[in-house]
């Protein structure tokens, strides 16, 4: 009765099959490691391993316009041939695939070119085997790479940023990468997966498959292009708009009355909220930039008005200034030395004006306390020279005749 139940059991085995991954792995590596983890997994040396390769933008974390630096963080999926590597799911109950440990198998050594710093998270430690030999390994890192940026048109500005995958060490002719999917799949995947935007919002990628030379290897490259878009309503809220209301501010101090100093006060301090806004602007964008950006043109051309208005404020103020000191009274030794030196080249009647201003200007001085001042006698009658004609005024003792 037992032996028939083993038999069955073993019958039933051979019909089935292994069942399970570890009759799967063992199947596959008899003494429980791979053998073929540190050489190409070809079993002719003039074979070429060609990789599939796609990336997927899961978000863009930042975009350093001062520094020149893409932060992305990505999904990697590549996929290539094991020749030693196949067996016939039938004989595994249908098992098509298995998931191993990355370090029984041999990867390609895929690095990105414009990279400045080494992800510091760990790699993929598993990879999945298919029964034809196919292995798909899946990874997921922050990328921090260089990104040639071009601010003319900042903040409505597209930039477009270049991730560079080729092997580090292996020829074109040992491993060549191929894109999984066009241009259009990729970039439909990427916005239906992608998260995080920051300020910038995702337009499409470009696939690009080449073959560069470096040092001397001819190496193959996929160049993925992620074209993005600036979103520029914050900075047009917060940045174009202060600027030009600053504009408008120094406009309406013409209004100002010139003779006090508010109004040159005023236009100062306008002044100087442009330049810390400038300032502000300066700390954004490139000082590598080969053309001037639109903004620092825009800010400049106000910058410059404000002190062309600024300058002709001062200009206004210092003749108000110099027209005011001209046009105060003189003293009685002014008037005399006036008419002193002046005689025979003023006329008389710009002296005599002098004088009648003189004498309704007097008053009652050296009064002392207590007492009542005398009666102020009546001043004469103006006399008008005007009423004169040439010839008739008096040459001579003409300062007698009017004391009289």
């Amino acid at each position: 009765m037992l032996a028939g139940f083993i038999f069955l059991l073993l019958l039933t085995e051979l019909i089935n099959g292994s069942c399970n991954y570890l009759d799967l792995f063992t199947n596959l590596y008899p003494k429980g490691k791979a053998q073929n983890t540190m050489t190409r997994p070809v079993k002719n040396y003039t074979t070429t391993t060609e990789a599939l390769l796609a990336v997927l933008i899961y978000a863009i974390l930042d975009l350093n316009e001062k520094d020149q630096k893409f932060v992305s963080y990505i999904w990697i999926d590549m996929l290539w041939r094991d020749e030693h590597i196949s067996w016939n799911p039938m004989d595994f109950c249908d098992i098509e695939n298995i998931t191993i440990p990355s370090k029984q198998l041999w990867t390609p050594d895929l690095t990105i070119e414009e990279m400045t710093e080494k992800d510091k998270a760990s790699a993929s430690p598993y990879v999945i085997v298919f029964s034809s030999g196919r292995i798909w390994l899946r990874n997921d890192m922050m990328v921090i790479s260089t990104c040639k940026m071009n601010v003319y048109k900042f903040p409505f500005d597209n930039q477009s940023c270049n991730l560079s995958f080729k092997s580090a060490m292996f020829t074109n002719k040992e491993i060549r990468f191929l894109p999984w999917d066009n241009s259009s799949r990729s970039t439909n995947w990427t916005l239906s997966m992608i998260r995080s935007q920051s300020e910038w919002l995702f337009i499409n990628t470009d696939i690009t498959n080449k073959t560069v030379n470096n040092f001397g290897l001819n190496q193959s490259m996929m160049v993925f292009t992620i074209h993005m878009k600036r979103r520029s309503v914050l900075y047009v809220v917060n940045f174009m708009l202060p600027i030009l209301f600053f504009l408008g501010l120094d406009l309406a101090s013409f209004l100002i009355s010139d003779s006090g100093g508010e109004k040159l006060g005023f236009k100062v301090t306008v002044l100087l909220a442009v330049t810390v806004m400038q300032l502000i602007l300066n700390e954004i964008l490139p000082s590598s930039s080969d053309r001037i950006p639109l903004i620092a043109n825009y800010i400049v051309g106000i910058f410059g008005l404000m002190m062309l208005s600024l300058t002709e404020t001062i200009v206004v103020m210092y003749l108000l200034e110099k027209d005011l000191k001209e046009n105060e009274p003189n003293g009685d030794q002014n008037l005399s030395e006036d008419c002193g030196d002046k005689q025979g080249k003023t006329s008389l009647d710009d002296c005599f004006r002098g004088i009648n201003t003189w004498i309704h200007s007097a008053c009652v001085c050296d009064v002392s306390a207590g007492k009542t001042p005398p009666e102020v006698l009546p001043l004469p009658q103006e006399v008008n020279i005007l009423q004169f004609r040439p010839e008739e005024v008096p040459q001579e003792n003409a300062f007698e005749d009017i004391k009289s």
